[in-house]
């Protein structure tokens, strides 16, 4: 069994690392769809209210919430399957939560790009709204969630500055277990 969860600021590439997880037949939860689910239990867009949601949740329920929320989805997905990918850690606690929960089966990917890049990559995503939340406000809200820390904790870092192949061929190598850097 190996949990493998990714951190990285938005347009960083886990995403796309999730796709590689998928391509292989890998599950993958993803943090960032327990924060979709709560926006819309609250009547609200998730593309509206995504940041603010995921600060109220960590203020009603602590900084664990929504890696406590995906816990079970986890655990669900390990019954059918020797590895899972959790998508979009945001710190360190959320780390340590799962760092407890799976032991030395746990390992973190850091995902990084730099800021230019990212910036150019959302805007030719289209899913994301720059008008609404500047990708500049974004970075400062995640990293004042702790994803700083939870980068520098990683047990691997790939840069996702170079090509698309070149990326998926790293994160395929991470994924399948083929060069584990701890």
């Amino acid at each position: 069994m190996r949990v493998i969860g990714t951190v990285g600021l938005p347009g960083s590439g886990k995403g796309e690392a999730a796709a590689v997880a998928r391509d292989l037949g890998i599950p993958v939860i993803t943090m960032g769809d327990v924060i979709r689910r709560e926006c819309r239990d609250r009547g609200l867009d998730p593309a509206d209210h995504h940041g603010e949601v995921a600060r109220a949740l960590r203020e009603e329920d602590g900084p664990l919430a929504v890696a406590d929320r995906s816990l079970p989805l986890i655990e669900e997905a390990l019954e059918e399957s020797e590895r899972v990918l959790v998508d979009g850690l945001r710190s360190s606690a959320e780390v340590e939560r799962f760092e407890e929960a799976f032991g030395e089966e746990f390992l973190l990917v850091a995902v990084e790009a730099p800021f230019e890049v990212r910036e150019k990559r959302i805007g030719v995503r289209g899913r994301d709204d720059a008008d609404a939340e500047p990708l500049e406000a974004r970075d400062e809200r995640e990293l004042g969630f702790g994803m700083g820390e939870a980068i520098d904790r990683a047990d691997v870092h790939i840069e996702n500055a170079g090509t698309l192949e070149r990326f998926r061929e790293r994160v395929r190598t991470v994924l399948t277990g083929e060069a584990i850097e701890r």
